[in-house]
């Protein structure tokens, strides 16, 4: 492979905002909720390279033919890889191709077919354009790749290219309505932008939601002196089942903290319920300890998406909620437009 711009290439990253920016010189799109991808493709030569530099190729082998099809004979293009459903975007679907077996990577490749959405051109033939103002480099994506619509999200999508306006009012109306599909926000960049790796350079805004959870355990910190995170649960058919965990706390709330949880340690924690700490493929099946308390506490905490049948991320705490009897916190709290 001999490319202007050659792998490894850290991906250019975007800082979280409450809102999203206006005035001259923006440019919007959907936030994509999968994979950050960048492809590397030099004639027959194909990398598909993760935002952490790994090849990705062997878990997807069904996008190299569509992206050889779409894409210019030499090119670098950043994106984002996604199963697209007829319900919307399956990001459980796609954490599964992340398999150690070949037969099931192939298997899931027929069941759940991946696509590739670009966003971003970092070399074409001979050129460089790392240092092209971005609204160049998206003319350049724009001659060879068909913009995305909304009504394509659902199914299968191969290869296109992402949405995109410089108009603030479309890119709210996106923000809001292309959630129920599985699109998780808004990014923002501006026209002249240069590409740079691995900085902070974009403007991403995302959903979120609170929820009144049930605190019914804990992780101690590395060094056993105050809490890591409190385990969040929520009742549904009257068991209470765990939902994700909130850590941020400084560290003298931390160390406070576990003064006042020791007191009420010991039996309940989530019962009969699905528990933290099961086994992680990303840990090699090692099991995180945690602390059980009784269900008495309830806390207030903010979200951005679920995932399955918890909080994609971190969730982060607001306040606590003395005035809340613990058995009110129940699923139907939950904000899903997909299941809405």
């Amino acid at each position: 492979m001999d490319l202007p711009v050659m792998p490894p290439v850290a991906p250019m990253l975007a800082k979280l905002k409450e809102e999203m920016p206006v005035g001259e010189g923006w440019l919007y799109e959907p936030k994509w909720d999968g994979f950050r991808a960048i492809v590397f493709r030099d004639g027959d030569e194909l990398l598909i390279a993760s935002r952490d530099k790994k090849p990705l190729d062997r878990y997807f082998p069904e996008l190299e033919d569509p992206l050889k099809a779409a894409l210019p004979e030499r090119c670098v293009v950043d994106g984002e890889i996604v199963v697209a459903t007829e319900g919307g975007l399956d990001f459980d679907a796609l954490l599964l191709r992340i398999h150690p077996a070949a037969s099931r990577v192939k298997m899931l490749a027929a069941e759940h077919p991946t696509s590739f959405v670009a966003f971003d051109l970092l070399a074409e033939g001979d050129t460089s354009h790392m240092e092209t103002a971005f609204g160049d480099r998206r003319a350049a994506l724009e001659a060879f790749l068909p913009q995305g619509s909304p009504d394509e999200v659902p199914g299968k999508l191969d290869v296109l290219l992402t949405l995109q306006t410089e108009d603030p009012d479309q890119g709210q109306q996106w923000f809001e309505g292309l959630e129920v599909l599985g699109l998780d926000g808004i990014i923002a960049k501006r026209t002249e932008g240069t590409y740079k790796p691995n900085e902070r350079s974009l403007v991403k805004v995302k959903h979120k939601h609170t929820v009144d959870c049930v605190v019914a355990g804990y992780r101690p910190n590395k060094t056993k002196d105050g809490i890591g995170s409190l385990l969040l649960g929520l009742y549904s058919d009257g068991v209470l089942h765990y939902v994700g965990h909130t850590s941020s706390f400084k560290a003298a709330e931390r160390r406070e903290m576990l003064k006042e949880l020791k007191e009420i340690e010991g039996e309940g924690g989530f019962g009969a319920g699905r528990t933290p700490g099961g086994p992680s493929r990303w840990k090699g099946g090692q099991e995180d300890t945690w602390v059980a308390l009784q269900p008495i506490l309830v806390c207030e905490v903010s979200y951005d998406y679920l995932q399955g049948d918890r909080f994609r991320h971190a969730s982060t705490f607001q306040r606590w909620r003395p005035d809340k009897p613990p058995e009110e916190c129940v699923w139907n709290q939950l904000h899903d437009p997909r299941r809405s």
